[in-house]
């Protein structure tokens, strides 16, 4: 059995093509590869999420409806997802979830009962790992043009492609490789080997 419980994915620019506050599902795209990927973790019965921000709500230029329309879109294309974890707030409304904070990434964990230790987020920025990172997992970086060169250098872990990504995790991730120490600390809110479970309906 793998040791990574959950692959949290963020959306734009890592799953699909950014169209930046996108409300159309016609625009979806998934990037080159996406499909084989996901396809490979669910063969192994690695559990698949979303955590995305998505602050055109919070502006105005979106709806949640609009949202979710997309969502199910990149479902359509990508096959289903174990959870989705959806910010709808702007960068400063000051909410809990919204990543870099942790939120959605202890939320998504505790909604299907994993340990967030063993969940791997996969994103395109340097909030994607901050919040991995809070939320005490993994964090694997997929730069795109729109990556700045520090968030690179900082990433724990940085893939080419998100067939690259998946492929690092398999069948033994680098962190749980002999001679590698884990790439990150405990994070807050990380209280045992089910944590998030009790808390599976709680919003964030």
């Amino acid at each position: 059995m793998s040791p990574v419980g959950a692959v949290l994915f963020d959306r734009d620019g890592t799953l699909v093509h950014d169209v930046p506050y996108n409300a159309d599902p016609d625009l979806v795209r998934p990037v080159e590869g996406a499909r084989e990927a996901l396809g490979e973790l669910r063969a192994r019965g690695i559990r698949t999420g979303v955590v995305t921000n998505q602050s055109g709500i919070a502006r105005g230029l979106l709806t949640e409806a609009d949202a979710r329309r997309v969502n199910r879109r990149v479902e359509e294309l990508l096959g289903p997802f174990d959870v989705w974890a959806l910010c709808p707030h702007g960068p400063d409304d000051g909410c809990r979830c919204r990543k870099p904070r942790p939120g959605m990434v202890l939320w998504a964990a505790g909604r299907i009962c994993v340990n967030p230790a063993d969940c791997v987020v996969i994103g395109d920025i340097g909030a994607d790992m901050e919040a991995a990172r809070r939320a005490g997992a993994h964090g694997i970086l997929v730069p795109t043009p729109q990556t700045r060169t520090e968030e690179t250098t900082a990433a724990p872990h940085v893939a080419p492609n998100l067939t690259a990504a998946v492929r690092l995790l398999l069948p033994v991730p680098p962190w749980e490789r002999p001679g590698n120490a884990a790439d990150h600390p405990e994070g807050p809110g990380v209280s045992g080997p089910r944590a998030g479970c009790d808390a599976q309906r709680r919003r964030v």
